[in-house]
């Protein structure tokens, strides 16, 4: 009898713990183990093609974990009257590379059916794209599920705006369960990509903690009224804009930062001695920005029997 309940016990505890789940590297290696050679090879054609979609990838990533955590529902396409995260105001008109994913999906479908998640392909695309630009390579724990939702809501309320102050975005990393000094490296993803003129014009126009002929150059493809040249793009790191390296935090350094919220973060705060350590030493922003982007990647992600595993990554299972 005593028996019977230790094992009952043991399968409930492993019940749990398949629901409740724990990422892991080798989630992949029995059921697809072609799983990351053709998500890497995919995503490293992309970025080679566009540099810029290395930044894309990456910012998809950033995107879905931060809504309701890593579960791929950032992808979901808005149809009909449902409006997700796509149409969210920090999305809409932005967001992009949801084609190389869907190519990816399809590639990794080819070679394993309903088995690798659309969110685990996320993760991995943004570790490859980085990679891909010359930055560092980690280690990415998988096993991530599919959400079967995505909130518009949500990501209006918990994705920090480009308008961000420094307690601001603290409050939105300490809230998702990170660091400063995770938020800080996370934010260094800005060595790479592109914004619109509507995130930077007010920046250029009205902050004072910006280098004069940095701001005076960035005026000529961004016009002060509101909804001129809204969409006119701009590098976010004018140093090296297709390298992963740390130039970002030498820039805030001199006050060219492109965003309102990367200036904020060399400004005379607590987040000044950090920026000016990885702007002296490459190895030591490498080390954290990988570090930030597991924690990133563990963020409240669908596991065990939670979700689906999405055939096709913009829509739930029919």
């Amino acid at each position: 009898m005593a028996s019977a309940s230790c094992l009952s016990l043991l399968v409930l505890v492993a019940m749990a713990s398949a629901a409740s789940g724990q990422l892991s590297p080798t989630f992949y290696d029995s059921s697809c183990p072609d799983a990351l050679s053709t998500i890497s090879r995919v995503v490293t054609a992309a970025v080679r093609s566009e540099p810029r979609m290395g930044a894309s990838l990456l910012r998809l990533h950033f995107h879905d974990c931060f809504v309701d955590g890593c579960d791929g529902s950032v992808l979901l396409a808005d149809t009909g009257s449902f409006v997700g995260e796509q149409g969210a105001a920090p999305n809409a008109g932005s967001i992009r590379g949801m084609n190389v994913i869907d190519n990816v999906k399809t590639q990794v479908e080819a070679v394993c059916k309903q088995t690798v998640s659309c969110a685990d392909i996320l993760a991995v695309a943004a570790r490859d794209s980085v990679s891909a630009l010359g930055g560092p390579f980690w280690t990415v724990p998988l096993g991530r599920r599919d959400s079967t939702t995505a909130s518009k809501t949500n990501a209006e309320n918990d994705l920090p705006p480009p308008s961000s102050d420094l307690q601001g975005l603290t409050d939105k990393f300490s809230n998702k369960g990170l660091s400063v000094t995770d938020m800080v490296a996370l934010s260094g993803a800005h060595t790479t990509g592109q914004s619109q003129c509507k995130n930077f014009r007010d920046r250029i126009y009205n902050d004072s903690d910006i280098d004069t002929a940095f701001a005076t150059s960035l005026k000529a493809n961004c016009p002060q009224p509101s909804g001129s040249g809204d969409s006119g793009l701009a590098p976010l790191d004018t140093t090296s804009p297709n390298a992963f390296d740390n130039a970002f935090y030498s820039n805030l350094l001199s006050q060219k930062g492109l965003l309102h919220s990367d200036q904020v973060l060399f400004n005379g705060g607590g987040t000044d001695n950090t920026v000016r350590s990885f702007a002296s030493n490459p190895a030591a922003f490498g080390s954290a920005f990988a570090t930030a982007m597991v924690n990133m990647g563990n963020i409240a992600p669908k596991t065990g029997t939670q979700g689906q595993i999405r055939l096709t990554c913009s829509k739930v299972n029919s």
